[in-house]
């Protein structure tokens, strides 16, 4: 240990292993560690196929740092090896396999975010490539004689695929071993994560085993349903609150989340104590509180954790001022773009044969666009057919206007407004006066 460091021996346990905790394998081998003043080595593992942590990642981050402030020792592990072989992480099909630039980049930016919860200073950063990259032909064969396929294919992921005859590469079934060896390399006393990675884990608890080391500590969290109140947090799914996101945009997140999950964000991913929180539950299931008066209370604690108190009360006011009021932000992004390269001519003509009244809609100037390739080409959907179901939803507005279908009338300096948070101005380099 470093010199002044300590490590508490008296934590308030119920605290930590009981909030925002889904198992601890083993709970009772934990206690002792915990009460031991032992210095432990917390392993945390991240694949850089994807760059970006949200709040799913954030419940088992922020228990690290609980750890970190009685003292312990965090070992963040990039899977740097890894993600360049592939790698199925629970997912039904696998990972593509990526360049080392790639991980490198992507590394870069989580690290950047990782770090927005965890404290850098208190935290060792290992690479696996550090081991991984001394390893022969002869050391992975050994490695692999340690387990069976049986054990394997136990895996859930690994049981439906196979019962489903979808293919399950070779290389898919070396990545449990593999974390499990990173493990032993760095002799973890626990591994933190979310509870779809109890497989992995354990694996790397009986490796250590056979490896004469004390088998770590398996500790899970809860996995944070996303914003569409049905699935887990997933960037894939669009139902994520990214931690790098502008606080405007997170605060508007979490305002829109169900009510049902309320209870759930203000315990996996706050800090507000478990005696208010019963208050806000009780409050909730006797209807003595406006839901919309806790989302704003949890967005507030959300981005102030994330940025801090004056980003946190600027979002409120930001929210206030454009979703509650309804009014048009001050500051928004402006583009500049040729109205005749996305002009659909039969616009005004579509209008009249579905019996639109065009007054409404055309102002001085107008030009009927496509508005699915106006959004696509800006950034502001992923794909034109996202566009289109916006435009069905009703969640597409020019000018204040809802707009009926993919076509709409849009003049110079109109404004843009997608969902319930994204605006855009557009300005016409066809015409002469701008």
């Amino acid at each position: 240990m470093g010199a002044g460091e300590k490590v508490t021996t008296k934590p308030d346990i119920s605290y930590l292993l009981k909030r925002a905790v889904a198992e601890i394998v083993v709970e009772e081998e934990m206690i002792k560690l915990l009460r031991s003043g032992k210095r432990l080595r917390l392993k945390e593992g991240f694949d850089p196929s994807f760059p970006d942590i949200h709040l799913g990642h954030m419940v088992a981050l922020r228990k690290l740092r609980q750890f970190q402030e009685l003292g312990h020792q965090v070992i963040l592990i990039v899977a740097d090896w890894t993600a360049q072989i592939g790698d199925p992480s629970g997912m039904s099909a696998t990972r593509p396999m990526l360049s080392r630039e790639q991980v490198l980049a992507n590394a870069q930016t989580y690290m950047e975010q990782f770090f927005k919860i965890v404290d850098k200073k208190k935290t060792e950063v290992r690479w696996q490539s550090e081991w991984f990259d001394k390893f022969t032909l002869s050391d992975i064969i050994q490695l692999t004689s340690k387990f069976t396929v049986a054990q394997f294919l136990a895996r859930d992921d690994f049981s439906k695929r196979y019962n489903a005859g979808r293919p399950i590469a070779l290389t898919e079934l070396l990545y449990p071993l593999l974390q499990a060896y990173d493990s032993v390399a760095i002799q973890a006393d626990v591994e933190f994560g979310g509870t779809d990675q109890k497989f992995n884990f354990l694996v790397g608890r009986e490796l250590q085993t056979m490896m004469g080391q004390r088998p770590q500590q398996c500790f899970m969290t809860p996995l944070l349903v996303g914003t569409d109140g049905s699935q887990k947090m997933s960037k894939s799914l669009g139902n994520y609150i990214g931690v790098a996101e502008p606080p405007n945009e997170i605060y508007g997140k979490v305002m829109s989340i169900p009510d049902s999950l309320i209870m759930d964000y203000f315990e996996l991913v706050t800090d507000v104590p478990d005696k208010e929180l019963e208050e806000f539950r009780q409050a909730l299931d006797h209807d003595n509180v406006n839901p919309m008066e806790l989302k704003k209370r949890l967005a507030r604690e959300i981005v102030t954790q994330l940025y801090d108190q004056e980003a946190a009360s600027e979002a409120e006011a930001h929210f206030a001022k454009v979703f509650q009021k309804r009014e048009v932000p001050k500051e928004i992004p402006e583009y500049r773009l040729s109205f005749q390269q996305f002009e659909n001519t039969g616009g005004a003509l579509a209008y009249q044969n579905l019996g639109i009244k065009l007054a409404k809609h055309v102002k001085d100037n107008s030009v009927f666009l496509d508005i699915s390739a106006v959004l696509f080409h800006l950034g502001m959907v992923k794909s034109r057919s996202e566009a289109s179901r916006l435009v069905e939803q009703g969640a597409i507005s020019i000018d204040g206007d809802r707009i009926p279908m993919n076509i709409a009338p849009v003049r110079s300096g109109s404004i843009i407004k997608v969902g319930k948070r994204r605006f855009a101005k557009v300005i016409n380099t066809d015409t002469a006066i701008q």
